[in-house]
């Protein structure tokens, strides 16, 4: 193999190294030192072009080990050949390559001439608002932002109630740079000891902010159930298994105890409209007799064809209801419907794939002596949406049904995220799951407590109410994108001097 073959293939091994400071591995340095690598790479590069070529191929790497589990919803799921399944993730991770590989071409294109304003500012500036693009970008997909690997245990994760886990990011790419611009510097250079210092100040504001207690708690604890019934995605829609459902939850719930009991996203299998009235009737009794309030996910249907992934609230509060907002593409809807419905239903059968969105100013759920934000399954991966309900709402809530990952990475990713609101909003996250990973998460982006995957589990335990706000929920995502915009303009100046 070539020499620059070689440096290709280091680029791509270097992107799928960053995995590993993911869960469920967690070794937060590796993005770290994954970064180093791409960054050492782009000081080799000797145009604009072949540096976007780097960074394309370590976003290959990255996203290509990082969202590969997604062939399991495709394929096993959803009925499409496992050879279209994987050229589907090929492409899917090309486009998501595009990210890193336009953040080495501009970073390479204007700023090749001054290596440290490139390290320490254009290419922490240009990566992180290439992050919060593709978190909008045609709906967004912000999954695998470097921020989350701080979280809960890395040294930087203290950025985040400040400036969501966009600032974690740009954290971790700054940190990065300031070790790519130590080790690239000559021994006589007198900016070894101002980098050095730089280093252990960025590490040690993380640390510290860790510290900082941005909400107070409010009330007392209230008991909490969070009800796994683990039915497998093939069988959680089969008619036969709807009365088992029905019992298992049942049992589950009247075995609880808790004054707040949450079932997941899609737990019961039919329609709110289609629940016998009997049933309701029973819940409802269920919550007055012991003052406590039941959440269930169902889907429903007010109007005839109108689909809406739900939350229904039954029990000693008034009913209320939550409706998802962000829906999935191709999962929930497909974009541009009467051109590519007909291609996409000839290869891949996924249930209930016209829904509707709810209204993005729902209020919090008034339960239990609480005021829950509520949102369902992919919606946490939204920072700026989920604090929309605060600082209204004294704890959140998580409704999902990672069923559709099967015993793959992706779950322990998604509990991940979640981690991070519970981190950036200074809240309580209640997760509750179909078959896995249901957790009850404090604050500060710790798991208290949480059932084990793949089992019937009634996750019991207490959760605390907080008021108050940290700066992310004042400001969300405005602060880091500012701060970017300032730092290209500063590079900008640079550059000019």
């Amino acid at each position: 193999m070539s020499r620059l073959g070689l440096l290709e293939l280091l680029a791509a091994l270097s992107g799928g190294l960053a995995v590993a400071g993911f869960a469920p591995y967690g070794f937060w340095p590796a993005p770290l030192l994954s970064l180093t690598v791409l960054m050492l790479l782009w000081r080799r590069t000797r145009s604009a072009l072949a540096a976007a070529e780097t960074g394309f191929l370590w976003g290959m790497g990255f996203f290509v080990c990082g969202v590969s589990w997604i062939e399991i919803s495709l394929h096993d799921f959803g009925g499409m050949p496992r050879v279209l399944a994987i050229l589907a993730i090929l492409l899917f991770a090309a486009l998501l390559a595009l990210f890193p590989a336009a953040v080495g071409y501009l970073a390479a294109r204007f700023f090749a001439e001054r290596p440290r304003t490139r390290w320490l500012l254009a290419v922490p500036a240009f990566w992180t608002l290439s992050e919060w693009t593709r978190g909008w970008f045609l709906t967004g997909f912000p999954w695998l932002s470097l921020g989350y690997a701080q979280t809960p245990q890395g040294p930087l994760a203290g950025y985040a109630p400040l400036l969501g886990v966009y600032g974690v990011s740009a954290a971790s790419v700054l940190l990065a740079g300031l070790i790519t611009a130590l080790v690239t510097a000559r021994r006589d250079d007198h900016a070894i000891a101002p980098l050095a210092l730089g280093m252990l100040l960025l590490v040690g504001a993380g640390v510290g902010l860790r510290q900082v207690p941005w909400t107070h708690p409010q009330g007392d604890p209230v008991t909490v159930s969070l009800l796994q019934g683990n039915f497998p995605q093939d069988q959680k829609f089969q008619r036969a298994l709807t009365a088992l459902t029905v019992q298992r939850y049942t049992n589950l719930l009247y075995n609880s105890g808790s004054r707040l009991v949450l079932m997941p996203e899609s737990a019961l299998p039919f329609f709110r409209q289609q629940m016998p009235e009997t049933y309701a009737e029973d819940l409802e009794r269920y919550g007055y007799e012991r003052d406590s309030d039941v959440l269930i996910g169902m889907f429903s249907e007010p109007a005839r064809g109108r689909y809406y992934n739900s939350v229904f609230s039954f029990g000693h509060s008034p009913s209320q209801t939550y409706q998802k907002v962000h829906l999935v593409p191709f999962g929930e809807f497909i974009p541009f419907e009467d051109i590519l419905k007909p291609l996409v239903h000839a290869v891949l059968s996924i249930p209930l794939d016209s829904q509707q969105r709810g209204s993005p100013d729902q209020a919090p759920m008034r339960v239990a002596g609480q005021w829950v934000g509520v949102d369902i399954c992919y919606e946490d991966a939204f920072g700026e949406e989920v604090i929309r309900a605060l600082p209204h709402a004294t704890m959140l809530a998580n409704f999902t049904n990672d069923a559709w990952f099967g015993n793959s990475i992706g779950p322990e990713q998604h509990l991940q995220m979640a981690q991070t609101r519970s981190l950036e909003t200074g809240r309580y996250m209640l997760r509750v799951t179909n078959t896995g990973i249901t957790a009850l998460i404090d604050e500060k982006g710790q798991v208290v407590s949480r059932a084990p995957r793949g089992e019937i589990f009634s996750l019991n335990g207490q959760a605390q109410g907080f008021a108050g706000a940290t700066p992310y929920v004042l400001v969300g995502n405005t602060g880091i994108v500012a701060l970017c915009l300032l730092a290209l303009v500063l590079s900008i100046k640079l550059r000019e001097e």
